[in-house]
């Protein structure tokens, strides 16, 4: 079962996330390859949109509050030759890591998600930077035609992260109301729960995972699941139990 990380984990798997991606981008044979997770991106697009989310956030940790209209972004564009981008990069990153350090984990922020599972602090951004950049690099791996398999600790912790962050709202769901088991096989259970009161999720005991009988159920390695929760491999990918239609009006939902 996942645990929330410290402070400091987080920081470190950030810079080591982002590390991994300065790698895939160096390996590129070019920047102008196309992305097939990322329809219509070149790998600089995607350089470009991942070191500009560092930069954004970076502000937003030390200049806003809880309630303020949408930040605008800065309008930097990084540079096209790819030993200046890759020093970009570094730099975005270490702007965004200096800024949380600074801010530390329990500064309040702006931030565009509910803040019901996942608060809007600077902890809950720097965890949420993790896994951007963990699957913008296997966006840039699968660029250069060598996809990796994310490390389980932050792949496991992407699942977590994602059911509170992306998908936990109170928005009103359409349809019947279900529940969603999703089971790595490294260990982790999840139920998402979806209803007229929106859509949240629970962490299962291994007990309760055995004996639960939800709608549906899905079953992976916790890579795989959270390649399935970002749409980087297809629905099929994966072992499924139960309403064959669920994840489809899941991912349609958002």
């Amino acid at each position: 079962m996942t645990e929330h990380f410290s402070f400091p984990t987080l920081l470190q798997m950030l810079d080591e996330r982002s590390a991994a991606f300065r790698a895939a981008v160096a390996a590129a044979p070019s920047l102008d390859a196309d992305v097939p997770s990322c329809p219509g991106w070149t790998l600089y697009d995607l350089a470009n949109h991942l070191s500009e989310g560092d930069r954004f956030w970076a502000y937003i940790v030390l200049n806003t509050a809880p309630g303020d209209e949408w930040p605008s972004k800065d309008g930097l564009v990084a540079p096209r030759e790819r030993e200046a981008l890759i020093t970009w990069l570094a730099d975005s990153t270490e702007q965004l890591l200096a800024a949380l350090r600074e801010a530390g984990p329990d500064r309040a922020c702006w931030a565009w998600w509910q803040p019901l599972a996942s608060l809007h602090t600077g902890a809950a951004v720097a965890r949420r930077r993790v896994h951007e950049s963990l699957i913008h690099t296997y966006d840039a791996q699968l660029a250069s035609g060598a996809p990796q398999e994310l490390p389980t600790t932050e792949a496991v912790d992407a699942i977590d992260e994602f059911l509170a962050t992306v998908c936990t709202n109170t928005v009103p769901w359409p349809h019947e109301p279900a529940t969603m088991d999703y089971h790595a096989a490294e260990g982790g259970s999840w139920r998402q729960t979806v209803d007229a009161a929106g859509n949240r999720f629970t962490r299962l005991t291994a007990a309760e995972a055995a004996e639960s009988k939800p709608t549906a159920a899905i079953y992976g390695t916790a890579s795989e699941m959270a390649l399935l929760m970002y749409k980087r491999v297809p629905n099929d990918a994966l072992r499924t139990e139960g309403d064959a239609d669920l994840l489809e009006r899941l991912q349609n939902s958002g």
